[in-house]
């Protein structure tokens, strides 16, 4: 890893209060057992935190086979405005709210 502070932050969300404790699980793990093993644990968002409890709330059996898995999963689950700006596209197609009228 480098000294950046960055490594533990996926597209906006910072798993640092939990990534090296997801990588050393052993998989497949149920999402009860993360639930109870880390679900006090803070998610760190664009604009705050929140548990990780409260992003990976399950309706059922859940299981993951990987710590990506369940990243991917928090990701999935926590709120829009958790990752930043709405809309925004760095696909060169212009910005929710941008005037793309323009000739070339």
């Amino acid at each position: 890893m480098s000294d950046s502070g960055d490594d533990d932050r996926t597209l906006g969300l910072d798993f640092s209060n939990v990534e090296d404790d997801l990588e050393s699980e052993d998989y497949p793990i149920s999402a009860d057992e993360l639930l109870d093993r880390y679900g006090d644990r803070e998610i760190g968002t664009e604009d705050g935190s929140e548990s990780f409890g409260e992003v990976l709330v399950t309706g059922g059996d859940e299981e993951f086979e990987s710590a990506d898995e369940v990243k991917q999963t928090v990701l999935n689950r926590v709120g829009g405005e958790a990752v930043g700006r709405r809309g925004y596209s760095d696909r060169g197609a212009g910005n929710e709210g941008e005037n793309t009228d323009e000739s070339f």
